[in-house]
């Protein structure tokens, strides 16, 4: 019996290498695209066979997606400050490449992308209990969540019902052991630069790294089609309940310490203009885009998800955090 063949992006990272080995467990042969040799042997320690490859490369993504049943594109530049250009290269001219690739192998009858919830979030305002009806926005100093958008976008208007269907699951802030954001935010804590935004009682929605992977593999079998769909572990928190329980797995307590969005705000504005201005290395202290992802409340509703998708969370947080503390 031949099993059927999956091709997963992003496959070295924190999502992508979890989203493997639930491919494997569940009877998919899987391919994974990998930049480089240190690359191709985490994937192969997850269980799949790598491919040398990259985005940038269309010849090297068709020969990947040669013979796939399906698709998982997960890899995207995910970070909260950089040039427009280098966000489009990747997140949007990437995935261009990638469904041409995939839509000319013949083969590929479903796409499914890991997307981002924060493609809706536009001004500073609370959105609660988002549904999938909710337009994409962007603004030009999110560059993560805009290139995202138009990723998205190209993705679901590649669907052709039948042949080549196409997918996009959007999760919120995704968490679980191994996160790579974690180790950055306890080192703000000890090197004294953590303020909590406003009161820390924004209400904000979560996907543990399994919950989002479990999506993924549904929407390989399940889902109309040209949709997104929301995805969560089901319930929500707020921003210091979430952050507070993340610092305790690393034993430690962030500060007291906290600062007005407004405040905020405009320290970010004067941090953007001295980088971009001055050429300054690293990224700055605190970007307009973080403070978009967690200075006002949002939240999402995935009962989309579930009716169509069938998805119900399998981790709870009291799971995830046991397990990040072992």
């Amino acid at each position: 019996m031949t099993l059927p063949t999956c091709l997963v992006t992003g496959g070295s990272g924190f999502v992508g290498g979890k989203l493997i080995e639930r491919l494997s467990a569940r009877g998919w042969h899987v391919r994974a695209l990998a930049r480089s040799e240190e690359a191709s042997a985490i994937v192969l320690k997850h269980g799949a066979h790598p491919v040398r490859g990259s985005l940038d490369d269309e010849a090297s993504l068709t020969a990947a997606a040669h013979g796939c049943d399906a698709v998982i594109h997960v890899a995207a530049l995910f970070k909260l400050w950089g040039t427009r250009e280098e966000f489009e290269r990747a997140n949007v001219q990437g995935t261009a490449n990638l469904l041409r690739a995939a839509e000319a192998s013949g083969s590929v009858k479903r796409f499914v992308q890991v997307g981002a919830a924060a493609v809706v979030m536009g001004d500073m305002e609370p959105m609660l209990k988002v549904t999938e009806s909710q337009p994409q926005q962007e603004r030009t100093w999110a560059p993560y969540s805009a290139s995202k958008a138009r990723s998205e976008a190209l993705v679901l208007g590649a669907n052709r019902p039948g042949v080549f269907e196409t997918v996009v699951i959007r999760p919120p802030m995704i968490w679980g052991a191994g996160m790579p954001t974690l180790d950055h935010m306890v080192a703000n804590v000890l090197a004294g630069q953590f303020r909590w935004v406003g009161d820390g009682t924004q209400a904000m929605s979560t996907a543990h790294v399994d919950n989002v992977c479990h999506a993924a593999t549904l929407a390989l079998k399940k889902g109309r089609g040209g949709q997104a769909y929301f995805v969560s572990d089901g319930y929500d928190s707020t921003l210091k309940q979430v952050l507070s329980g993340l610092f305790q797995t690393q034993s430690v307590v962030p500060p007291d310490a906290s600062v007005p969005l407004p405040v905020a705000w405009f320290m970010a504005t004067q941090m953007e203009w001295m980088w971009r201005v001055f050429g300054r290395k690293g990224e700055p202290p605190i970007t307009r885009q973080m403070l978009r992802l967690i200075g006002k409340p949002f939240t999402v509703d995935i009962s989309k998800a579930q009716r169509e998708l069938g998805y119900t969370p399998e981790t709870s947080w009291e799971q995830g955090i046991k397990a990040m503390k072992r």
